[in-house]
């Protein structure tokens, strides 16, 4: 088997290839700026300027907000001014310290940011939008089955979180309840239907024009048939046109609903105790909920409600 170094470092047991009589010293220096592109120093310079800009931008919002317009289309101090409420000292130092680095240039009375300059503008929006997220995300994020999702967590930038409170301990089943009353259609698929959920979707299956499909472990509708009530509910279910249920042999190991465009995540422990709903209208995340959705279903067989009596 062949390998392939793409570099690497001096290897100290290998003699000069300098031989005597060449002078070594260019070839030496030579060797060290190379390595240096790769094997930064111990004071870590190279890793510290790129820090020392983020700090830059992140001391002043309005620094933020500045280059984002700028790269947004042309202003004036003026026009830069009625949306930062900065002063015109300020934003005269921002632009300076913005043409000190060739992010911004001026023509006439507008200010434009370079391409390096919108690149970077780009970057902190990009940063800040994932903190964003990550702050959103970072109260339940040990309870979100990430190995199952195939998207990249940015996709949840839009989402809306809810997790119960002392106050609001079904907050997030009334999310997800709006979020179905609202829709004309609803595809689920679920290691577990409560109740909550079960009483919206029979209200709304009585408009024939509503549709419902889902695909429910056996262990979550064992569960169901263990309560009378509810029970009755899922076996009417069963007896509607517009409302089809399968059976995954297999647990699922995520619950999601998709109500028209909008996709609920029900987030739960360990112990199966729900702490947090995930709402989100992004297209890639409702593709790959819709494309789960498509391969659960495939897997699974019809719904038998004699088999669980």
């Amino acid at each position: 088997m062949s390998t392939v170094q793409f570099f690497q470092g001096p290897r100290r047991s290998e003699p000069s290839e300098t031989g005597p009589g060449v002078d070594g010293g260019d070839a030496a220096r030579s060797d060290a700026a190379e390595r240096s592109r790769f094997y930064p120093g111990p004071s870590g310079r190279r890793m510290e300027a790129p820090l020392e800009e983020i700090e830059f931008l992140a001391r002043s919002q309005n620094r933020v907000e500045v280059l984002r317009l700028v790269a947004t289309e042309p202003q004036t101090r003026q026009d830069l001014a009625a949306a930062t409420g900065a002063s015109q000292a300020t934003l005269g130092r921002i632009l300076e310290d913005f043409a000190d680095r060739s992010w911004v240039s001026q023509e006439g009375r507008r200010y434009a940011a370079t391409a390096t300059g919108e690149l970077v503008a780009d970057g902190i929006g990009g940063l800040i939008s994932v903190l964003e997220t990550e702050q959103k995300l970072r109260p339940v994020v040990a309870y979100l089955p990430t190995a199952e999702f195939g998207f990249d967590l940015r996709h949840l930038a839009d989402a809306t979180v809810t997790v119960p409170t002392r106050t609001r301990p079904s907050a997030p089943l009334q999310r997800v309840r709006a979020a179905i009353e609202g829709a004309d259609t609803l595809r689920a698929f679920s290691h577990t239907l409560n109740e909550q959920t079960l009483s919206t979707v029979c209200e709304r299956v009585t408009d024939e024009a509503y549709t419902f499909e889902a695909v429910l472990s056996r262990s979550a509708l064992d569960a169901l048939a263990a309560d009378a009530t509810l029970w009755s509910q899922v076996r009417a279910l069963g007896r509607r046109s517009n409302a089809t249920i399968r059976v995954s042999q297999s647990e699922l190991p995520v619950a999601a609903l998709v109500a028209d465009g909008t996709v609920s995540l029900l987030v739960r422990d360990e112990h199966g105790v729900l702490r947090a709903s995930l709402s989100t209208e992004s297209a890639v995340v409702r593709e790959w909920a819709t494309d789960r959705f498509d391969r659960y279903w495939e897997r699974a067989i019809p719904f038998d409600p004699t088999e669980f009596d």
